[in-house]
């Protein structure tokens, strides 16, 4: 609101501007109201107060106003597809629908999200902005719902390390679905999420040494670690007489804020001194180093869970019978609260029975 009063003193008025924020206030003193050029004064000032207040109201709106969620989640479909009629299938609405939810953010925001291209449509700079922007927290809620409905609907989240998923875990899981059809099984690969960190899980196979604190854990199994590699790659080779032989050959090593490459330690366990290999090539996170090793790209570190399968059929070879047991094991480990579950219970028994040793046999 824009008013003008008169004050209590004569001859001044008082431009005054309020809303509900904070008022602001104007005062002008020693006007001669007579005055053309007071009033001329007067007038400007009051233009200027209502150029202000809308845009003061324009800001006022975004401090209080939210978008829905559901426009927000019509606008992530569709950056995600750079679609409106993928976003509109996945959402199960009407292209219009989500047309119109576009539209409602972009005028709340003003702030244009897309752009209308002959090929489609493509995000604007603001767009993309916006989507960075959201996207954790859209995730955040999801994750958040997902965990707390996910006691009622009798689904089990596992958290695991890629590599263990991939070659053990996931290979058995029809076993333990057969036993337990009821129970409906959410897998998440530990590299991409923080819910070890904030116990957002109902169970977790870790890496690590015993120290697991604020958790319930059991060691599956005692690792041992040791060089394997394709049979291919010695076969080409003059063959390795000896540990020391292995600096001949190119090494695959891991990088990984989770894991930690041993090649050192075996080094240093199997006599070697040297350390300098002729060609390294460096893969992040265990699975791809165990990927690059069954592709006969080099000589990998296994871990007893993890190659026992493939030296059993023949798809990995051990170039030497030096075993160096690991300080580290894989764990299962659960929230307290959430350990006595049933459904926790019975896959971690079940995880301790049938995956606890590997196939002894495999390894010479």
């Amino acid at each position: 609101m824009v008013c003008l009063r008169k004050s209590s003193a004569s001859r001044r008025y008082c431009l005054r501007i309020s809303s509900r924020a904070p008022t602001i206030s104007i005062e002008i003193v020693h006007v001669d109201v007579t005055s053309v050029a007071a009033e001329r004064r007067i007038s400007d000032a009051k233009l200027y107060a209502t150029i202000y207040l809308r845009r003061f109201k324009h800001y006022e709106h975004m401090a209080t106003a939210l978008p829905s969620l559901n426009i927000l989640r019509a606008f992530e479909a569709t950056a995600r597809h750079l679609s409106f009629t993928r976003a509109a299938i996945e959402l199960n609405l009407t292209q219009t629908a989500i047309s119109h939810r576009i539209r409602e953010l972009e005028e709340l925001l003003a702030v244009q999200l897309f752009v209308r291209l002959q090929s489609g449509i493509a995000l604007t700079s603001g767009g993309r902005s916006y989507l960075e922007a959201i996207r954790p927290a859209l995730s955040q809620i999801a994750a958040a719902t997902y965990s707390v409905s996910s006691v009622r609907d009798n689904v089990l989240n596992v958290v695991c390390l890629s590599a263990f998923a991939i070659s053990r875990l996931l290979p058995a899981l029809p076993h333990f679905r057969a036993l337990y059809p009821d129970v409906r099984l959410r897998i998440t690969p530990s590299a991409v999420t923080g819910r070890v960190a904030l116990n957002d899980f109902d169970v977790a196979i870790n890496y690590g040494l015993d120290d697991w604190p604020g958790l319930h854990a059991q060691r599956i199994s005692i690792e041992h670690i040791f060089p394997v590699c394709a049979p291919t790659l010695i076969a080409q080779e003059p063959p390795m007489r000896s540990p020391s032989d292995i600096t001949r050959f190119p090494i695959i090593r891991t990088v990984s804020p989770i894991i930690t490459d041993e090649w050192p330690a075996w080094l240093q366990h199997a006599g070697v001194t040297s350390t300098d290999f002729t060609h390294e090539l460096y893969c992040e996170g265990l699975y791809f180093s165990m990927a690059a090793t069954l592709a006969g790209l080099g000589i990998g570190l296994g871990r007893t869970s993890l190659v026992s399968e493939d030296l059993r059929v023949g798809r990995l070879v051990m170039p030497f019978s030096s075993r160096m047991p690991s300080d580290s094991s894989y764990f299962i480990v659960s929230p307290p609260d959430k350990s006595a579950l049933p459904k926790v219970k019975a896959f971690r028994e079940w995880l301790l029975l049938y995956l606890a040793e590997p196939s002894s046999h495999a390894l010479p």
